[in-house]
């Protein structure tokens, strides 16, 4: 997150009460998703020729939706399946909430996925938590107090070079369109990395990031639910992010690079070289 113009105190520590929402919200979210895994009768829809929307994502967020309008009222949200927020809000408080993160794992029966919010205040991601149910791992943050797995505190790991590291990617949906570009440079990666993976699921991913299980991330044409809470969780573990480009991030564009601030800037050379080979 940018620092603060000069002259300009940072802002103080978010109220303790939105992150208790927001586990809430997950921890609730992750119980209607199981009870609704595996289970014959699924309704699956689609929104594209691969991109899907079960009735779970759909119930869970008009849920989530209530219960932020019954104890927030004057905050906006912004949600995959519903949208929003309102044309022309001036709200402050905008909780950004992806229902399930990995839909096409969950309808396919694959236990990788997850509910991922974030808060957004006057524009800065203030609040995180990401929630997998099938492990019963709760992942949260708060600008300025870390990052923590089920209450233990997070850090990014120290690799140093990219032979060293275990990467992870994910494929927008226009794949089908765009596949050359997208695999050549999951190959450029695959010849630098120790492993490269995709797991379905980039909240999880980064997550995975700020938790010392990933060493970097990378994925361009996110959505902001998509990144919202884990691109917080990776800042707090102490991990960098930025744009595909190395330019600032922005949720609302959600071109990310995660990863320890040693690897951070091998993956930013590795996208460059690719794009100037196209």
């Amino acid at each position: 997150m940018p620092d603060p113009p000069a002259g300009e105190a940072a802002p103080g520590p978010p109220d303790p009460l939105f992150l208790a929402t927001a586990i809430e919200a997950v921890l609730e979210a992750g119980r209607i998703q199981l009870a609704s895994f595996g289970k014959d009768g699924l309704r699956i829809d689609k929104k594209g020729a691969i991109d899907l929307v079960t009735e779970v994502d759909v119930a869970v967020e008009r849920r989530f939706r209530a219960f932020i309008a019954e104890r927030f009222p004057g905050h906006a949200i912004l949600a995959e399946e519903l949208g929003g927020p309102e044309p022309g809000s001036s709200a402050r408080h905008c909780w950004i909430y992806d229902p399930i993160d990995g839909t096409t794992n969950f309808a396919h029966g694959l236990p990788i996925f997850c509910a991922s919010l974030a808060l957004e205040i006057d524009g800065v991601l203030s609040v995180g938590a990401i929630y997998d149910p099938t492990r019963e791992e709760l992942f949260t943050a708060e600008r300025g107090g870390g990052a923590y797995l089920n209450g233990r505190r997070l850090a990014v790991t120290h690799a140093d070079v990219l032979i060293d590291a275990l990467l992870c990617t994910g494929f927008h949906y226009d794949v089908h369109h765009s596949g050359e570009a997208v695999l050549e440079l999951f190959g450029a990666f695959v010849r630098r990395a120790r492993a490269v993976r995709r797991l379905g699921s980039a909240a999880l991913d980064l997550a995975y990031v700020a938790a010392g299980r990933l060493d970097g991330f990378w994925e361009d044409l996110l959505k902001p639910w998509d990144v919202a809470a884990g691109a917080l969780m990776v800042q707090e573990a102490g991990g960098v992010i930025s744009a595909l480009d190395g330019q600032a991030f922005d949720v609302r564009k959600a071109r990310i690079v995660a990863a320890n601030p040693a690897l951070h800037p091998q993956l930013l050379e590795v996208i460059r070289e690719h794009r100037a080979r196209r």
